[in-house]
């Protein structure tokens, strides 16, 4: 514990001495979600230099609620939240772009703080320091957007989404079928979810698609019978 002690304060103090073979970029503010959600802060990291760096991203203090876990993420996959250090290899002038950090934002609404050092692991001196923020809130009031004999559905949340949206139903039919269609403002179809009576909810994925305008199609027996705007944010 000593030693890590002493590792980080030498980092801080001299993070500030001397370029940056390395620099950190997509940071906001702060980071929302609501109860129950994965919430991702992404972050990329751009090797400055003519060779290849490594970099030792490593979490150093968190403020978080008894029912939140904390990851690093790689594309969609989250790792187990006692991974303390994750490492990070760059090339030449590349800026890595599929890394997050996630914080599953549990049962309590709330503030959670997660900080980290992020340091050059062949040269301590060039470091940065990343404080996330997260502000989890309550799920919104659910409205029903449609209703009949077959189906009651809710509007998808959260809209605007970054990586996966969810909507809620209740098929009151288990032999209708039903689907939601995911397309763009061409009227192509990108994605397909069927219904399932034994279900509640379906989650919508939106991480392959670009920022920009969507629709989502309600289909009852291969007929659209509502659409409603997916606003897509990266």
């Amino acid at each position: 514990m000593k030693k890590l002690v002493l590792l980080i304060g030498c980092i801080l103090i001299s993070g500030v001495l001397g370029a940056q073979s390395f620099e950190v970029s997509g940071l906001q503010e702060s980071y929302k979600g609501t109860i129950g959600d994965l919430i991702k802060a992404p972050l990329r990291f751009k090797n400055n230099t003519e060779r290849p760096i490594t970099l030792i991203l490593r979490k150093v203090e968190t403020q978080i609620g008894g029912t939140q876990k904390n990851y690093f993420c790689v594309d969609n996959n989250c790792l187990d939240q006692r991974t303390e250090d994750y490492i990070l290899k760059i090339e030449p002038g590349q800026t890595l772009q599929n890394f997050a950090i996630g914080l599953e934002a549990g049962l309590v609404e709330g503030f959670s703080e997660v900080k980290y050092i992020v340091y050059n692991k062949s040269n301590f001196a060039e470091s940065s320091q990343i404080n996330l923020n997260f502000i989890v809130e309550g799920k919104p009031e659910k409205s029903n957007i449609y209703s009949s004999q077959f189906i009651t559905i809710h509007d998808v949340y959260p809209n605007p989404v970054t990586d996966h949206a969810n909507i809620n139903y209740q098929l009151h039919d288990d032999v209708v079928k039903t689907k939601i269609v995911i397309h763009n403002i061409l009227g192509n179809a990108l994605s397909e979810y069927e219904l399932s009576y034994a279900e509640t909810k379906v989650k919508i994925l939106a991480d392959q698609f670009s920022s920009g305008i969507y629709f989502y199609t309600l289909y009852i027996e291969n007929e659209g019978v509502m659409t409603r705007k997916l606003i897509v944010k990266k």
